[in-house]
C-alpha cells in the first residue's frame, strides 16, 4: 500500500524509434523508496515501402511518440526527461527535432517536465558519465528487480532483450537524476513549506 505522501513519477528516454519509459512511485525526499511499477519502450509502427516519404514517416513517428508519452505521463506529478543533445549528422538531427518537438508538446499541455542531461543520467545510474549500455542495464535490473524487464528464454537460458532494456534502464536512471536535481529539490522544499 502506498503512503499518503507518495507521488507518481515517470522517466522518459526520448528517441525517434525507441522511446524508453519507466513509471513508478516514490516518497518525496526519500529516493530509496522508489518502486518501479512498469518499464516500456514506444516503438512507432510505421508503414513500409519505397512509396512512403521520409518526412511522412517522421511525422507519423512523432504522432505515435506523442500519444505514447502523453499516456505514460497520465497522473504523474513529476516527469523526468533525458533531453537529447544535437548531433552532427542530418538524420540524427531529424530525430533530435522530433524528440524535442514531442517534449515541447507535452510542456505546452501543462505536463510538468524536469530536464536532465545524458551525463547526469549515467552518473545517477551506473555511477560514471562513461557508463556503457550494458552497465546501465545491469544497474537498473539490480536496483529494480520488481520491474517488468524484457526477458526471453533461449536454449534454456533466461536472457534480457538488451535492445529494449537499454532505453528502459536509461528512463529509470532519469528518475534518479531528476529527483537529485536542484529544480526538483527546490519544488519539494516549497511543497513542504506549504503543508
Amino acid at each position: 500500500m502506498l503512503q499518503p505522501d507518495t507521488i507518481k513519477v515517470v522517466g522518459l528516454d526520448p528517441s525517434l524509434r525507441n522511446w524508453g519509459i519507466a513509471q513508478g512511485n516514490v516518497v518525496p525526499g526519500q529516493p530509496g523508496t522508489l518502486q518501479i511499477d512498469r518499464v516500456d519502450v514506444i516503438n512507432p509502427n510505421l508503414p513500409k515501402g519505397k512509396q512512403v516519404r521520409q518526412n511522412s514517416l517522421d511525422l507519423e513517428s512523432a504522432k505515435q511518440l506523442c500519444e505514447g508519452a502523453i499516456k505514460a505521463a497520465e497522473g504523474a506529478q513529476a516527469i523526468f526527461v533525458e533531453v537529447p543533445v544535437g548531433s552532427q549528422s542530418a538524420r540524427a538531427m531529424a530525430s533530435y527535432g522530433v524528440c524535442v518537438g514531442v517534449l515541447g508538446s507535452l510542456r505546452a499541455m501543462g505536463i510538468p517536465i524536469f530536464e536532465v542531461s545524458p551525463a547526469e543520467v549515467k552518473l545517477a545510474g551506473a555511477g560514471t558519465a562513461t557508463a556503457t549500455k550494458l552497465q546501465m542495464i545491469e544497474w537498473a535490473m539490480n536496483k529494480h528487480p520488481e520491474a517488468n524487464w524484457p526477458m526471453y528464454v533461449q536454449k534454456g537460458k533466461v536472457l534480457v532483450n538488451t535492445s529494449k532494456a537499454e532505453h528502459q534502464a536509461d528512463a529509470t536512471a532519469t528518475i534518479y537524476a531528476g529527483m537529485a536535481s536542484n529544480t526538483f529539490q527546490q519544488l519539494l522544499s516549497i511543497m513542504k513549506q506549504r503543508k
